[in-house]
């Protein structure tokens, strides 16, 4: 070889190695991009938890020490606060979710499923447990 010579790469091994790469980050993107198993779980969890906590320390509309004591208060007093409590939590949640909220006297929301993740959280109160259950929509 002469000095005045260099080697050089072919230009369609050089592009195939950039694909390549692409090829590969992009894989690797997915295969550690998935969340962990029960993510969706943990995440519907803290949802719930979250509109518990809104609602346990929300005043009451009519009578009670907060929102919750007063629907779990007597079966009447759910039925009249059943739509507001409806309202309310459909206000507080995104509005990719759906929700049930179970009472002593009654539930509001949406029929849970049975084959798809939900998060759930208790909040007790002086009538009763209050529990509401989330998921996607």
């Amino acid at each position: 070889m002469a000095e005045g010579d260099r080697g050089q790469l072919s230009l369609t091994l050089v592009e195939a190695g950039i694909g390549v790469l692409l090829l590969f980050a992009a894989t690797a993107t997915f295969a550690l991009g998935l969340p962990a198993v029960g993510a969706d779980e943990a995440q519907l969890d803290a949802y719930a938890e979250d509109a518990g906590t809104v609602l346990s320390r929300e005043p009451p509309r009519h009578e009670g020490l907060t929102r919750l004591s007063e629907v779990t208060r007597s079966g009447s007093a759910f039925e009249r606060e059943r739509a507001a409590l409806a309202h309310r939590v459909e206000r507080i949640l995104p509005g990719n979710l759906m929700y049930r909220v179970v009472t002593p006297h009654g539930a509001v929301g949406f029929p849970r499923p049975t084959d798809a993740p939900t998060g759930r959280a208790t909040v007790p109160t002086v009538g009763g447990r209050v529990t509401i259950w989330v998921w996607y929509a």
